[in-house]
Parts: structure tokens; C-alpha cells; sequence
């Protein structure tokens, strides 16, 4: 699959690697697996010297003998004997780059913490002393969330501080979608929308999905569902590493909130145990789900609901993780059912966080999100604001729009609108058949 967006993303790089030519520039590109963290270093760096090092799993001393070989592959460094330890490998890039300016990327940084630990307070040692007088622009990647941001951001590790730029990759946005999916013939709403609530934007997924032909909503299901589907324990070969021997918890609560149950007491009354320490790091330490609160509410204000914030991996817990019996025994076809089932109702939460996303890339709106009351009354799926021209959309979102009443939206709406007063108000039925002209408003901005 060709390249595709990441331009802001490569300009900063472009910019860094510019700044290289006085001191030495250091950038931490992190972001889940599959969202093209190495695709992006490797594009960044393409144009000009460059060197790609991948840190596997094993002992150091061969790890250091496979980077000196492609080191020496692409360079003519100068003879040393053997090397048995990062910091050398380190040193030597180092000191290459005091005659000419190199790219160094290292991938899959956080493995060194299972390796040799000790690499990370070498390298600020090193770093700190010759910064000032080389050209190396170094890019370390990594895609386990918690130990990359334990490693650059918490006040106690060596490296924290070190970073010129700290870049957490996103997928790709909703125009992004639709272009990959329109060079595969695949331009239609409602096609771009089921990309969107199963891949999430995914580079890596959208590439198996088009190199496979499997870009429509049956297509896609056909493909995830079979034997050696590559799709069928991604979830847990994303999650366990990250989670280690906690993971079951974890993944129960992931289960439950994809299901349905997002609110902290509702999850707990079927664990049955105290789930705060668990949500707290799976939104900060992990980055997985998010908060969601009412338009209106006041900050630390106690009405909530968590989501998901990875589409695929809502997408996972809820139809291939729950029904993990069914996979383990090759019994694709009942998955489908259920999935021909439930999945209405799941996209349904999905398709508002896509209207979300619409209306934030118009560039129209500084406030976006949707309103509910105790007890789950009056919710609205979208609320967007424009507190200069003081302007107020309120919309209902669902697939078929014709199913939506705006007169009983308007009545929902009467506390909110008491909170906006002053405001043009306007009512909106929004369904898969307007995402189009949302499109074409958010391509504009």
C-alpha cells in the first residue's frame, strides 16, 4: 500500500532533522502497534543517510553483533573489536555522525528493559556529553504505551527530559480512510463507515484488507473470520505484553465496556471487586479507553461513562474475545451470526464518535462532545459548539436516519438549551447517507 497522510507528522521530522546540523536532535515516536510508527520513521528518512536498528528479543552481545554487521553495511566505520554492549554501538554512531549527519532509528526501544536495563542510564550519560558536538538525529520507537512512557516521562528514569520531541501516533483520520478505501473502488458512506468502526483507522489493518479485497462490510467479516484470519488474536498479541500477569482483569473489563457496560458500577457489580486502580491506568498508563461526561459537566464531575478509544479493539472484545470458545473450536459461522446480530447496535455508539470526528475536522466547532442526565435521560448523541459566533447543533445520530423525530429531539434538549442561552440553536437528523456531505465540509476546513 502506497504512503498515505502523516504530513504534519513529517514535517516536524523533516524539521528536527534540519535542527541536526548544530546539535544532535533526539524524538520519541510511540502509538499502538499497526499504526505505521516505522513506516513514518522510514519515510521521514528516506531522502537523505539513515540507519534502521530493530531491538529483538536476545542477549545483548548478539544483538550488538547484528547492528555493527548492518553498520557496517552502510557505512565505513572505523575498525573496532568486538562489541558486546548498546553503549558501544551507541558510542559509534555517535562518532560517525560528528563528519556527516545520520538518522538513527531504533525500533521496539522498550524491549531493553527485558535485555539490559541499564542501556537507558548509559545512553542519557552518553547523550548528555555529546549532544552538543555531533549530527546524529536519533528516533526511538516504541509500541508498548506504559514502558515508553515510563522511560521518557517519568522523573525518575535517566532519559526522562532527554527528548526534543515526544510524537504519539494516531490512526489515520477519517479523510485518510476514504482515500485508501477509494483507490481500492470502495468510495461509497457506508463502506467507509464500517472501515472506520473495525479497523479505527489502522494503517497496517486497512493494508491487509485491501490487499485481500475484503473492504466491504461482508468481504471484511468473510476475511476476519476464518482459519489463520491474522485478525483473530490480535487483541491479545497487542494486550498481554502490556497488561503481564494482570491481564485477565483487564481484559474483563475491556469485555464488559465493549458490551455495553460503561459506567464504573456497573462493571463492578459483575467483577465484584474494585475496578478504580484498573480504569485509572488502562486511560493514563495504557491510553485505552477514555472518559466520556456530558457537554456541560463541570471538571471532576462524577457523571461518566468509559469507552474504548481503539474502534478494532472494542470491536474485538466484543465479538472475537467473547465468543473465544467459538474461535478455539473453528466455529466461524456462529461469530458471523452473532455478529449479523449485535452489530447494529454496537456500531451505533461507533457512528456517533464518527459524527464526532466530522464536526471536530470542519474546523467550525471548539466544543464536541454529547449530553445526558442522571439516570441515562434525555441523551443526545451530539452536541457542538461555537462560543464565538455562539452557536449551538444539536443532532440525534443514527444509520437510518428516517427513524429519527426531531420534535421529541427538541424536547430532550430543553435543559440543555437552558445551559446556552444566547445561542442559535439547530436541530439535525444525521445517518449514513449525510457522512458525505460532512466529508466534503471537513476536506474544505
Amino acid at each position: 500500500m502506497k504512503f498515505y497522510n502523516r504530513t504534519d507528522e513529517l514535517a516536524e521530522l523533516a524539521s528536527l532533522y534540519g535542527q541536526a546540523t548544530t546539535s544532535g536532535r533526539m524524538t520519541v515516536l510511540t502509538g499502538r502497534r499497526r499504526v505505521g510508527k516505522t513506516v513514518l520513521a522510514l519515510e521521514s528518512a528516506k531522502q537523505h543517510k539513515h540507519i534502521y536498528l530493530f531491538v529483538s528479543k536476545k542477549a545483548e552481545s548478539l544483538l550488538c553483533q547484528e547492528h555493527l554487521e548492518e553498520i557496517r553495511r552502510q557505512f565505513a566505520p572505523p575498525l573496532v573489536g568486538e562489541i558486546r554492549h548498546f553503549r558501544d554501538i551507541f558510542l559509534l554512531m555517535i562518532e560517525l555522525s560528528r563528519v556527516e549527519r545520520i538518522t538513527l532509528i531504533i525500533d521496539e526501544f522498550q524491549e531493553f528493559f527485558s535485555i539490559n536495563p541499564a542501556v537507558y542510564s548509559e545512553l542519557q550519560g552518553i547523550w548528555d556529553r555529546n549532544k552538543a558536538t555531533c549530527q546524529l538525529n536519533v528516533i526511538f520507537i516504541g509500541s508498548v504505551h506504559s514502558l515508553m512512557h515510563r522511560i521518557f516521562q517519568d522523573q525518575k528514569e535517566p532519559l526522562f527530559g532527554r527528548a526534543d520531541r515526544i510524537m504519539f501516533l494516531k490512526p489515520f483520520s477519517i479523510k485518510s480512510i476514504h482515500d485508501v478505501i477509494s483507490d481500492h473502488g470502495h468510495a461509497d458512506p457506508q463502506t467507509l463507515f464500517d472501515t472506520y468502526a473495525v479497523t479505527g483507522g489502522l494503517p497496517k489493518y486497512l493494508e491487509l484488507l485491501a490487499e485481500n479485497n475484503a473492504l466491504g462490510r461482508a468481504q471484511m467479516f468473510d476475511f476476519m473470520l476464518r482459519p489463520f484470519s491474522p485478525f483473530l488474536n490480535e487483541g491479545k498479541n497487542l494486550l498481554v505484553e502490556e497488561f503481564g500477569r494482570d491481564y485477565g482483569t483487564y481484559f474483563s473489563i475491556l469485555e464488559l465496556i465493549a458490551s455495553g457496560k460503561t459506567a464504573r458500577s456497573e462493571i463492578e457489580s459483575v467483577l465484584e471487586i474494585h475496578t478504580g486502580a484498573y480504569l485509572a491506568k488502562l486511560e493514563g498508563e495504557y491510553a485505552l479507553i477514555d472518559r466520556h461526561r456530558p457537554i456541560t459537566a463541570k471538571p471532576g464531575g462524577r457523571l461518566q461513562k468509559y469507552y474504548i478509544s481503539d474502534n478494532f479493539l472494542s470491536f474485538w472484545f466484543r465479538f472475537i474475545y467473547r465468543n473465544l470458545s467459538a474461535v478455539e473450536t473453528g466455529n466461524y459461522d456462529y461469530i458471523r451470526q452473532v455478529i449479523v446480530r449485535d452489530y447494529a447496535t454496537w456500531s451505533g455508539r461507533v457512528l456517533e464518535r464518527f459524527f464526532h470526528e466530522l464536526f471536530a475536522q470542519t474546523g467550525r466547532y471548539n466544543r464536541i462532545g454529547s449530553y445526558w442526565e442522571r439516570g441515562n435521560k434525555n441523551e443526545i448523541d451530539l452536541v457542538a459548539v461555537n462560543d464565538l459566533t455562539k452557536e449551538l447543533v444539536i443532532a440525534e445520530v443514527k444509520q437510518n436516519r428516517g427513524r429519527i423525530n426531531l420534535v421529541e429531539l427538541e424536547k430532550k434538549a430543553h435543559n440543555l438549551c437552558m445551559e446556552f442561552q444566547g445561542y442559535s440553536i439547530s436541530y439535525k437528523a444525521l445517518g449514513i447517507e449525510d457522512i458525505g456531505d460532512y466529508l466534503l465540509s471537513s476536506e474544505e476546513a
